[in-house]
């Protein structure tokens, strides 16, 4: 991303019908560490997560549970932004679907496609998939069954609106065509190939009298709009387009830098049908989405018949909310799936972190009370890797840190200046400035990733003393 433009980042919005996995998490931390880093360098940024709280998943969800759908999206849309205090999140908005100003603006939407000749109603049959919220095609499914969800979508027969998503062939084209409309690369290119196989147009509506919860169409109170082309439009809405009253969609979407996070299941909807609307709007497109794969666990996706979901509050409670975090940006691939069992998370946070990063802030911050008159004076000087940030090369970032952190181990083990100080003080007291020094340059490398941890070490160098341990270790 260029400097001194504003920059804008948003999360997907995940469905409200369950509890966060850590999927959402992932993608959330991705996205603070963006916001933060930019920040830090004196960017101006506008970071935005939220819930995605129509369609008919949620409804039936609801009505099986026996709660008003309001009151159940209520439950589950409080759970998803408890997460800005357990994961330390810094995001500017939490947009909620149900909110009147995001109706208002997924209404101006469809009246602005609608004016540009690209929404005509028909009469259609269709496999729908009520997991995926979308129809489905046989070549979709293996054996009959949608392979995301198992089941076999529903033959459904009805009147919709559709979309002239058709129309966009050629823009679609020209936009993936560019290199960093996707990242990482080969996702652009498997985008660009979806889009060269021809597209057909999106059924954006469905009959009140099967599907009523939802944004009534503009015009037509017998339909709601269909759940994405609702919830696609938040991107906009959460800046306040339309109206634009503050003047942030103009900063930040118009005139700014744009980044959306997905997950790589999401390609069809980012980068293909959002993209389309906000042409046929008279939007701007997307600058960059950038989509991270996924987390399984075991070897296996995560299922609750499995029993291997991994909960991101389970997380934070185990091992805290820095570590949760460290643990989602270095052992999680940016871009590739991923696998973490509670096994291999315990031997990364009791290595890296109890042993790695709180030993030694200990052994150094020891040193320095102990034998240093003053607080060392430091500078605010970092040899993070900013280009691969920049990049959203999350875990080659911290791979530099921690090896940073592995030479001063080291250096600690060859020179030993808690033993130099008793036969030479003044060369000791030099190599524990240097040890500070260098630790000092850890924690601020760590601010974007480990904010608290980072600020807890920057305080202790301050006031020169030993901080309580920054990681607690795990009861065997």
């Amino acid at each position: 991303m260029s400097e001194n433009i504003p920059k804008y980042i948003t999360t997907t919005l995940p469905y409200v019908n369950a509890s966060p996995h850590m999927g959402h998490a992932l993608e959330f931390v991705q996205g603070d560490t963006l916001a933060r880093f930019w920040r830090l360098v004196g960017e101006d940024v506008f970071f935005n997560v939220g819930v995605d709280e129509h369609g008919q998943k949620i409804a039936r969800k609801a009505d099986e549970a026996g709660v008003d759908r309001q009151a159940y999206v209520d439950k589950y849309a409080a759970e998803f932004d408890g997460l800005k205090q357990a994961l330390n999140l810094s995001y500017d908005n939490f947009i909620r679907t149900t909110d009147s100003s995001h109706k208002a603006a997924a209404q101006e939407m469809w009246r602005r496609c609608d004016a540009a000749g690209d929404i005509y109603k028909k009469k259609y049959t269709g496999l729908y998939c009520v997991g995926c919220e979308s129809f489905k095609v046989e070549s979709d499914l293996v054996e009959g069954k949608c392979p995301e969800h198992l089941v076999a979508p529903e033959e459904i027969e009805e009147e919709n609106y559709f979309f002239k998503l058709s129309n966009y062939q050629g823009y679609l084209e020209e936009y993936l065509g560019k290199e960093g409309s996707v990242l990482p690369e080969w996702r652009r290119v498997e985008a660009l190939k979806f889009v060269q196989g021809g597209l057909d147009d999106l059924s954006i509506s469905r009959e009140k009298t099967r599907m009523d919860w939802g944004i009534d169409v503009p015009g037509d109170d017998g339909h709601v709009m269909y759940v994405w082309f609702d919830a696609l439009t938040n991107y906009i809405s959460t800046l306040g387009w339309p109206e634009d009253k503050e003047g942030r969609f103009s900063k930040f979407w118009a005139e700014g830098q744009t980044l959306q996070l997905a997950g790589k299941d999401q390609i069809r909807f980012q980068s293909v049908i959002w993209q389309a609307m906000l042409k046929s709007a008279g939007v701007r497109a997307t600058d960059t989405v950038f989509y991270h794969g996924f987390i399984n666990s075991g070897g296996h996706k995560m299922s609750k018949s499995l029993g291997n979901v991994i909960n991101p509050a389970e997380l934070v409670e185990r091992y805290g909310t820095d570590a949760a975090r460290y643990i989602m940006l270095r052992h999680v691939h940016p871009v590739d799936d991923s696998d973490l069992t509670w096994e291999k998370m315990d031997e990364m946070y009791t290595a890296n972190l109890v042993n790695g990063l709180g030993n030694l802030t200990a052994r150094i911050m020891k040193m320095a009370e102990t034998h240093l008159e003053m607080p060392v004076d430091t500078e605010d000087k970092t040899t993070l890797d900013a280009i691969a940030l920049n990049h959203y090369q999350f875990q080659t970032v911290l791979d530099g840190v921690w090896a940073g952190i592995g030479a001063m181990d080291e250096y600690i083990t060859e020179n030993e200046p808690f033993k130099l100080v008793k036969v030479n003080k003044e060369e000791a007291k030099e190599m524990i400035t240097k040890l500070v020094n260098d630790l000092h340059e850890v924690a601020i490398s760590l601010i974007a990733f480990m904010p608290s941890t980072a600020e807890t070490i920057l305080e202790a160098i301050k006031i020169n003393k030993k901080p309580e341990n920054l990681f607690a270790r795990l009861d065997s």
